[in-house]
């Protein structure tokens, strides 16, 4: 029988779908036909697949070989599917023995030596493969992320050869070893930081109940340098939570490093970054920024410098944590719970209410800079607060402060207290769940009626004023929200008031 049938994996988003590699020789000229909706690279693989065969000493068919990739609406893109398709011309043509091919999924680009070259998606389509049943023969490269997970067989192998001989039976290839990494994750600390003991405290709280966060203030005031210390004062990321960051990382076009498993994301994307760039797209839907920080930190300095149009993109995924990116020919969702740390000056040159004096910006000047940042968007920021310039005697004198290691041991235990009473951050409460989790006394309801009055806040900032005021309480280890921490979530909220 002149067909061979193996597996493989596409990339469709998050999911990486099964696609069968069929492989038929049949009688008349000699041609090489790929079809299953194949893009550039696939169709390019013809020429890297008869190299590699040429090269490896096997012989080539001078057959009407069909390779289809099932199924058929599904596009196809990238190089790894060169392995499965050399593979399934030898067994086709008799050169490899087809016993084994159904216990095996693989994926792998050729060189034209025959030797494999590393792949994107290996750990998403890893996960996949091993929910399926299968072993996963992948390229050496891509083996050290896919064997992060669990339960999973993988073969490593660089060259073609290797694979064939393990189909074989001749020479097996050796499973990837299971590493354990525990990563001594290496932050910048806090206490480099002088002063601003506020900020230090709002980004602890912004912490411990996952909000996102604004700081406004002077250049050289330090807003960028507690931005770059803050992933380091975050809860341990979870089995799951690394996996999932992972595999975005991973499908990503910068791909993922073993050495940063269970490392928060930290992405700092510049103010130019068009909105594609953000929330992900392509021909091929590929992850952006927002995702690519999914359970860690999107960190946006000079925030009024992005596009208005750009900014507003993250309107949506800053309430639901995912991104649906729809196409002609397909549809991709992401997730993307990120928190996002917003930098921004008080005015177009930075100096407004600094000590000094020196700005001359009109209030008009002021208002336009300001209003590039809607209403709606600094609705969907929970804690918003002025990083002030410091003063002579905070800035000459030694830095002193807590450590991050102190600030985090009290993250750690707020957030503890928020999984144990509804399993979940603060800032994922649902309406009802607000309802049931951040009842208030009587003080404190009469000091929120207030202030919904006086700052005209609308039920979206209500429900984050609360949220915040939670997270409040579970940081002091109290049960209940007293009228002092919402008096503390009420100031977090004022500074949007200064900005429309």
């Amino acid at each position: 029988m002149s067909l061979a049938v193996l597996y493989s994996r596409g990339l469709n988003g998050m999911d990486a779908p099964l696609v069968t590699v069929e492989t038929h020789l049949g009688g008349g000229l000699p041609s090489f036909t790929i079809v299953g909706l194949p893009e550039a690279e696939v169709k390019e693989s013809k020429d890297r697949v008869r190299a590699a065969l040429q090269t490896a000493r096997f012989e080539f068919p001078a057959r009407r070989i069909t390779v289809n990739l099932a199924p058929a609406d599904l596009p196809k893109e990238s190089g790894r599917f060169d392995l499965p398709i050399a593979l399934g011309i030898l067994a086709a043509s008799g050169q490899l023995p087809r016993e084994e091919l159904d216990k095996y999924e693989m994926a792998g680009e050729l060189a034209l030596t025959g030797e494999l070259r590393p792949i994107r998606g290996a750990l998403a389509m890893t996960y996949k493969a091993a929910s399926a049943g299968r072993a996963f023969i992948l390229p050496t490269e891509s083996a050290e992320e896919a064997a992060l997970v669990e339960d999973a067989d993988i073969y490593p192998a660089k060259t073609l050869l290797q694979v064939c001989a393990h189909l074989a039976g001749t020479e097996r290839l050796q499973l990837a070893n299971k590493v354990l990494y525990v990563n001594q994750v290496s932050y910048p600390d806090f206490s480099d930081v002088k002063g601003q003991a506020q900020a230090k405290r709002a980004l602890e709280i912004a912490a411990a109940g996952g909000h996102s966060i604004l700081m406004m203030g002077p250049p050289g005031t330090g807003k960028s340098m507690l931005a770059q210390r803050f992933s380091g004062i975050l809860p341990e990321m979870t089995a799951e939570q690394a996996l999932e960051s992972a595999a975005l990382q991973s499908i990503g076009t910068g791909g993922f490093r073993a050495e940063n498993w269970r490392r928060r994301p930290f992405r700092s994307p510049h103010h130019t970054a068009s909105g594609v760039a953000l929330v992900g797209g392509g021909g091929s839907p590929k992850p952006g920024e927002i995702s690519l920080a999914h359970h860690g930190v999107l960190f946006l300095d000079e925030l009024p410098e992005f596009d208005r149009k750009v900014l507003e993109v993250l309107r949506e995924p800053l309430e639901s944590g995912r991104i649906t990116i729809s196409r002609a020919a397909r549809q991709a969702d992401f997730p993307a719970r990120f928190q996002l740390i917003a930098a921004m000056n008080p005015c177009p040159c930075g100096y407004l209410g600094h000590p000094s004096g020196k700005c001359r910006c009109t209030p008009d000047a002021v208002a336009r800079y300001r209003g590039k940042i809607s209403g709606p968007l600094m609705d969907r920021i929970d804690i918003q607060l002025e990083v002030p310039a410091l003063p002579e005697g905070e800035l000459t004198g030694a830095a002193s402060g807590e450590s991050s290691n102190e600030i985090r041991e009290r993250v750690e235990a707020a957030y503890q207290r928020a999984l144990k009473r509804q399993n979940k951050a603060n800032a994922a409460l649902t309406t009802k769940e607000i309802d049931k989790f951040c009842a208030l006394d009587e003080a404190g309801e009469s000091l929120l009626k207030q202030a919904i009055s006086r700052l005209n806040l609308s039920a979206r900032g209500y429900h984050r004023i609360l949220r915040v005021a939670r997270t409040i309480a579970d940081v002091g280890g109290h049960e209940t929200i007293s009228s002092m921490q919402i008096a503390e979530a009420i100031q977090y909220r004022r500074l949007d008031r200064t900005l429309t």
